[in-house]
């Protein structure tokens, strides 16, 4: 690859012309240049796409055009600007890695952190890895909510991703289990909730989902661990993947997440959170259950919940609390 040449302190760079390497092959083009126009706004990259200033071959392009090995990437002068990858998480992150190998990172998210920059977020997890170990080419194997803690894989191999995204599609042995406190006695005969989810997109970029016959198949297992009072904590499987699908299915059960500002019980939160410091979503992403995918081993790791929510969880389940 070519890499960027800096023209002064203005931090604009010049024209670059990059030879798609294998490693490369077969992913997007706007998912390339948010990685390596790092500090370069998300709707600024779009734009640049949209006015053709983005070429492959001498070609325009869309944003969903998939790189080929060989190809020439014309990649516009752009201004960088400073490094926006936030300071408070480069080093905290790696000591948040809970599972690694030769092809992937598992970290543990904390709650409040974005897994990449974009719509009014500067950075996330992903940059900060990245700024940590700039010597990988690290890419995101799938996402959490910015508010959801947990299991997050990190991909170090272009080939493990392919496979392990396609194997998201395809398998359903891939187990991905979240920890999540809701409102209300949970019922013991809703044990899976099979409802279609819609993704609208707001002006203002914000994702709010909801169950709706016109949206995809959206499936969630849920297992009661506990219940005291007017709470419960369950142990939920995604089985498909839709965004916010686990929130917006308790939601349509009655039972919303604790901590929820999007979707859930306003008043009731007033009452549960009083007992944390700072606010939070009750979801966590517990454990991944990975099996072996063509020549890599499978693997199986658990993310310890946070002080935060370990504090809600014994106050109402070891005290019986009743708010």
């Amino acid at each position: 690859m070519i890499s960027a040449k800096d023209s002064g302190r203005s931090g604009k760079t010049n024209v670059q012309k990059v030879v798609i390497q294998d490693d490369y092959d077969g992913q997007r083009v706007d998912n390339y240049l948010l990685r390596v126009l790092k500090g370069v706004p998300k709707s600024r990259i779009y734009r640049l796409i949209r006015k053709g200033e983005v070429r492959i071959n001498g070609k325009r392009v869309r944003a969903d055009t998939r790189l080929v090995s060989g190809d020439q990437l014309r990649i516009p002068p752009v201004r960088t600007g400073n490094s926006t990858v936030s300071k408070k998480y480069e080093k905290y992150l790696i000591k948040r890695i809970i599972y690694e190998n030769k092809v992937i990172y598992v970290i543990n998210k904390p709650a409040g952190l974005a897994v990449h920059g974009g719509s009014g977020i500067s950075s996330g997890a992903i940059e900060s890895l990245r700024a940590c170990l700039p010597e990988e080419k690290l890419e995101l194997m799938h996402r959490l909510d910015r508010d959801t803690s947990g299991c997050l894989m990190i991909a170090r191999n272009r080939r493990y991703l392919r496979i392990m995204q396609q194997a998201f599609r395809t398998r359903s042995d891939l187990g991905k289990y979240y920890r999540v406190i809701v409102h209300g006695c949970w019922p013991g005969k809703i044990t899976r909730v099979d409802a279609p989810i819609v993704k609208n997109t707001l002006q203002n970029g914000e994702r709010v989902s909801r169950v709706s016959s016109m949206g995809k198949p959206s499936i969630t297992d849920f297992r009661i661990l506990a219940r005291s009072g007017n709470f419960s904590l369950l142990e939920a499987e995604a089985i498909t993947g839709r965004t916010h699908q686990i929130r917006v299915h308790c939601r349509y059960t009655g039972h919303p997440v604790v901590g929820d500002k999007r979707y859930g019980d306003l008043e009731a939160d007033a009452r549960a959170l009083q007992y944390l410091k700072n606010h939070r979503l009750m979801l966590h992403a517990s454990r991944l259950e990975i099996p072996d995918l063509e020549d890599f081993p499978g693997f199986t790791v658990n993310a310890p919940v946070d002080p935060r929510f370990e504090s809600l969880e014994k106050n109402i389940f070891n005290n019986n609390m009743e708010l």
